[in-house]
């Protein structure tokens, strides 16, 4: 079980609250399930979902904050099988691109559908533990898989990401619904972006990437279009406009919560974007605004 410890206060004197696994498998995944988005960054697609000659099925299926096909495996306690399990699945999926889409434009409509990203989709595995050959093994595997445990309390569950692999991003964004046609110029990268940019702008990235990471449990992961930071759920994204020389940040905020000033900061509820939906944009083009910047972006981490 996790190392994670609860404690109840009353009168400045502290009582464990003891954890323990829910009492079945389905209950976690249903808990899961409908507050999947709020939990895991990942909008629940389907349940169940049978996978037919492939003769499985997935527990949940689901598209992250950064349009990424997510398989979710669940189990109430440790075992090794789970992550085999999802990579089982992660085989069919590969070969169901356009019944995947199909989901997607169904329970979430054109735009989504046309913004899946097919380069490389994720493993979330939750259970009451993993031992740690399951998070050496995880690096070693080559997909993009996080570890994630739970811990249930009285009237609270806490999830925490235990291990994470990013895999490698081997084919272009989109399928049949979100691919490039044939003879149009691809997309920039944000690393052509960033390789680009002028000196300053890439040092001012740099200063900005280090305040980031400084949290050891933050992830770096670059997207096409972006570079996402994140914990369970995305905590920053990255986009950088060289010509403006501005570095773009769209944080995990309410932005009822925040002071927004014209031309740095912004409510970005009702804009699409991919990454964090309905944050908080900050515009970054000097290391005075990264100082401006810098208490906005750690509230964002604390509550990512």
């Amino acid at each position: 079980m996790s190392n994670l410890k609860v404690f109840m206060v009353k009168a400045g004197q502290a009582t464990e609250v003891p954890g323990a696994a829910v009492g079945m498998e389905v209950e976690l995944q249903r808990l899961i399930e409908a507050n999947m988005e709020a939990m895991l960054g990942i909008r629940f697609l389907a349940t169940e979902y049978r996978t037919g000659h492939h003769g499985g099925r997935i527990d949940s299926l689901g598209l992250d904050e950064n349009g990424t096909p997510v398989i979710v495996e669940y189990k109430r306690s440790r075992d090794q099988n789970v992550i085999n399990q999802g990579l089982s699945y992660l085989w069919w999926l590969h070969d169901h691109h356009h019944e995947f889409e199909s989901l997607t434009l169904e329970k979430l409509g054109d735009r989504a559908a046309g913004e899946i990203d097919w380069s490389s989709p994720r493993i979330v595995c939750v259970a009451g533990a993993f031992t740690r050959h399951d998070t050496v093994a995880v690096g070693m595997i080559g997909h993009r898989i996080d570890l994630v445990t739970y811990r249930a309390f009285e009237d609270v569950l806490t999830l925490q990401l235990i291990a994470s692999a990013g895999g490698t991003r081997n084919s272009p964004r989109g399928g049949a619904a979100g691919s490039v046609r044939t003879g149009s110029a691809a997309p920039k990268s944000v690393q052509q972006y960033l390789d680009e940019s002028p000196g300053e702008l890439r040092e001012l990235y740099a200063d900005l990437d280090e305040l980031l990471l400084s949290h050891r449990d933050v992830r770096k992961e670059p997207q096409l279009h972006y570079i996402a930071y994140r914990r369970i759920n995305n905590v920053a994204t990255v986009r950088l406009q060289p010509r403006n020389r501005l570095l773009v940040v769209n944080l995990k905020l309410d932005p009822d919560t925040v002071e927004l000033r014209d031309g740095f900061s912004r409510d970005l509820r009702g804009v699409g974007v991919l990454g964090i939906r309905g944050g908080v944009e900050v515009r970054i083009g000097s290391r005075g605004d990264l100082v401006r910047a810098t208490d906005l972006i750690q509230r964002s981490i604390d509550t990512g």
